[in-house]
C-alpha cells in the first residue's frame, strides 16, 4: 500500500507543474476583454445617441412640414387702460384695438390683471362705469371674448349686455376661425346643439355651415367645441362627419392661428401663479421705457412666453399695489425688462401702441430663435 502510494504522488506533482498558469499572460487577457468591453459600451451608447438625434430631427422635420407651431405667445395687461377712454363708445373701440393687434400678431392668450388688487375672475355681472374699480377689467375681457368668438355662435354665448352695447362699431377680427358658411376648412369652431341622438351615435354640432356636423362623442349640450371634419364627406348625407379636437390642435398640427383665450387676474402677481400651462411661463418679458434695448436681446426657444405691458403710470404701479410682491423694482419679476420703443418721439405711448410695437420687435426675435434651434438641429 505504501509502494502505491508513493507511485502516485510525483504524477499528481507534475501534473500540477504541466498545468501552471502563466499569470502574466492571464492578466494581459483579462486587461484585452475589459478593453473590448468598454469599446462595446462606447459603441453601444454612441448608437443610442444617434439614434436620438435621427429621432429629433425627424420629428423637427415632421413639425416643420405640418407648419404646426408648439409654442405660445400671452399678452397681459391691466382693465384700468379703459379709463383712459372719455366716453363708451371710446372704450369699446379701445378694446377693439387691443384685440386687432393681438390677432395680427397671433398671440393666444390674453390675460386682463387688476392694478388695484380687486378680487375679480368673472365676467358674469353688469358694468356700472369705470369708476368702480375692477369694473374696467370685467368689461375689457367680455368685449375681447366677444369679438374672439365665430360671429355664427355670438347669439349662443353673448346675450345682449350693456358692456357689449356699441360692439356693433368694432372692426372684426377675421381670424382662419372666423369662417363664412362656404369656406372649406379641416377645422371649426362649433356648439353642441339640444338635440335626442341614438345610443352608440354622437352629438350634432352647428360648426356654421349649410349641414349640421355629427361628432364622434356625446357632449352636454351648449358647449363651445373644436371640430375636426372628416377628410370624405358624403354629398348625400344630411349631415356632415367630424371629430372633437382640443382647442390647440389646429395650431399645433394644422398650423392654423384658432384665436386668443381670456383670463382675468385679480392682482399682477396671479398673472404668473395663475398660469394655465403646468410648468408657467417659462419666458417673461416686462415692457418699461426704464428696461433695456430690444434691439440688443436674443430670445432661446421657449414653450410658452409672457408679454407684460403696464397701465397709465407702468408697471411700477402695479407692483406698489399688489400685497403679494415684496419688491420695488418691476425688473426682478422677469426675465427680460425691455424698452421696445428706444428714443420714442411721445413722452407717453398708449397700451394698444405699445402692444403694436413690442410685438413688431419681438416677432423677429422669436422667429429668429426657432429658425436657429431647427437649422442647428437638421445640420447636426
Amino acid at each position: 500500500m505504501s509502494t502505491g502510494a508513493s507511485v502516485k504522488r510525483p504524477n499528481s506533482m507534475s501534473t500540477q507543474v504541466g498545468e501552471r498558469v502563466d499569470w502574466k499572460k492571464r492578466k494581459a487577457e483579462i486587461n484585452e476583454a475589459k478593453k473590448q468591453r468598454k469599446e462595446a459600451k462606447l459603441i453601444k451608447e454612441l448608437d443610442k445617441q444617434k439614434e436620438e438625434e435621427a429621432s429629433e430631427r425627424e420629428q423637427l422635420e415632421q413639425s416643420l412640414s405640418k407648419k404646426g407651431r408648439a409654442y405660445t405667445v400671452s399678452v397681459a395687461l391691466p382693465g384700468s387702460v379703459l379709463e383712459n377712454a372719455q366716453s363708451p363708445e371710446l372704450r369699446t373701440y379701445l378694446a377693439g384695438q387691443i384685440a386687432r393687434a393681438c390677432v395680427v400678431f397671433c398671440v393666444d392668450e390674453i390675460v386682463v390683471f387688476d392694478e388695484q388688487g380687486e378680487d375679480v375672475k368673472s365676467v358674469e355681472g353688469e358694468f356700472k362705469g369705470v369708476g368702480k374699480r375692477g369694473h374696467a377689467c370685467i368689461q375689457l375681457a367680455r368685449i375681447l371674448q366677444y369679438l374672439e368668438c365665430p360671429q355664427y355662435l355670438r347669439k349662443c354665448f353673448f346675450p345682449k349686455h350693456p358692456d357689449l352695447q356699441y360692439a356693433g362699431l368694432l372692426n372684426p377680427l377675421d381670424s382662419p376661425h372666423h369662417m363664412r358658411i362656404d369656406d372649406e376648412s379641416d377645422y371649426r369652431e362649433g356648439v353642441v346643439l339640444d338635440r335626442t341622438t341614438k345610443p352608440g351615435r354622437g352629438s350634432l354640432v352647428n360648426c356654421g355651415m349649410r349641414k349640421e356636423v355629427r361628432i364622434d362623442k356625446q357632449l352636454k349640450s351648449g358647449l363651445r367645441v373644436t371640430v375636426q371634419l372628416s377628410k370624405t364627406q358624403k354629398n348625400e348625407s344630411k349631415v356632415y362627419k367630424g371629430t372633437v379636437v382640443a382647442p390647440q390642435v389646429p395650431r399645433t398640427e394644422g398650423g392654423l392661428y384658432w384665436g386668443y383665450s381670456v383670463r382675468l387676474a385679480s392682482c399682477l402677481s396671479a398673472v404668473f401663479t395663475e398660469s394655465p400651462y403646468e410648468n408657467g411661463y417659462d419666458v417673461t418679458i416686462g415692457t418699461s421705457e426704464k428696461g433695456s434695448n430690444i434691439d440688443q436681446t436674443t430670445l432661446s426657444p421657449f414653450k410658452h412666453l409672457l408679454v407684460v405691458f403696464g397701465g397709465l403710470q407702468g408697471l411700477e404701479a402695479s407692483v406698489d399695489t399688489d400685497q403679494n410682491l415684496d419688491v420695488t423694482d418691476p425688473s426682478v419679476l422677469f426675465d427680460f425688462y425691455l424698452n421696445t420703443c428706444p428714443s420714442q418721439g411721445s413722452r407717453t405711448i398708449r397700451t394698444e401702441e405699445a402692444i403694436l410695437v413690442s410685438m413688431a420687435g419681438l416677432r423677429q426675435k422669436i422667429r429668429a430663435a426657432f429658425s436657429d434651434a431647427s437649422n442647428g438641429l437638421l445640420k447636426s
